[in-house]
């Protein structure tokens, strides 16, 4: 199998940045262009089930700059200057937009944490993860915190 591309979905969990270690890790190994990247879901009723409350005024614009900066303080010197990374904030339905993603940028491995935040945090796992390794048009790695 060749890797060129790496995506790694995070939430800011634990099990998320351990995630992102090993993705960084795999991205310099394989000499690979790593994408880090998090969705910002919409508002939806709780019953619905997968998504998460965003209760702000906040324009979606700043929200989005404020995830990046977030990625950048929490992943950015972590990752090291000899690995072409990338930080990708998207909005929507989280497992669909993680899946247009990876197909649109032809990613040959995505990595995700096992499970990640749940409740009234970001909800990017967990389901998402089984859907993801599901329909996922490349190879899935699912990451465990040890």
């Amino acid at each position: 199998m060749t890797i060129k591309k790496i995506a790694c979905c995070t939430d800011f969990s634990d099990n998320a940045r351990e995630a992102v270690m090993t993705a960084a890790e795999m991205a310099g190994k394989y000499k690979a262009r790593l994408s880090i990247i998090h969705i910002l879901p919409p508002v939806v009723n709780p019953m619905v089930g997968e998504g998460a409350w965003i209760l702000t005024d906040e324009p979606k614009e700043s929200l989005i700059l404020k995830l990046e900066e977030q990625m950048q303080k929490e992943y950015g010197a972590k990752i090291g200057d000899d690995i072409k990374y990338d930080f990708v904030v998207l909005d929507g339905h989280v497992s669909t937009e993680i899946l247009k993603y990876l197909e649109e940028s032809r990613t040959d491995l995505v990595l995700m944490g096992a499970y990640g935040l749940s409740g009234m945090g970001l909800v990017v796992f967990g389901s998402v993860a089984k859907r993801i390794a599901h329909k996922a048009p490349c190879s899935v790695m699912i990451v465990r915190k040890n």
